[in-house]
């Protein structure tokens, strides 16, 4: 195991891992798993994403060296981004974890609705039995 820990409340290394588990960060690492692109098909293929946010993703990748970004001298400026070592190196970690969503997307929303009806069913057995209680209360006075 490396000096760091993410599991240390100050390890540089949780700054690290909250950054490259942001969901706007993985989906545009998605994107470039496929080569370079430039900002309009990234806007495009990451669907919901806002010009504003794209831009800041784009920055925060670039300045934590896991993209590189390239502008042309055109009219108007042509700009493409595309992985570098170090992002090539988290993109196996995120295409598999990729895969894994996709494979049990199914799994975790079949999770979420029996959690949801178990919660309802509870909070309704609940309900009813407070209200037994404070019948049962009344009787007594």
């Amino acid at each position: 195991m490396g000096k760091y820990n993410c599991l240390a409340a100050r390890c540089p290394s949780r700054k690290v891992l909250a950054y490259i588990s942001d969901k706007w960060t993985v989906m545009v690492l998605v994107v470039l798993i496929d080569g370079t692109q430039r900002f309009n098909e990234l806007r495009r293929r990451v669907q919901g994403i806002t010009q504003k946010m794209l831009t800041r993703t784009l920055r925060d990748l670039e300045e934590n060296g896991i993209v590189s970004r390239r502008i042309y001298a055109e009219v108007p400026p042509r700009v493409e981004y595309t992985l570098t070592p170090l992002g090539h190196s988290l993109v196996k970690v995120v295409d598999t974890v990729r895969d894994w969503a996709n494979q049990h997307a199914g799994d975790v929303l079949a999770a979420r609705e029996r959690f949801e009806k178990e919660r309802a069913a509870r909070a309704a057995s609940e309900k009813r039995g407070s209200g037994a209680r404070a019948r049962s209360a009344r009787a007594t006075a």
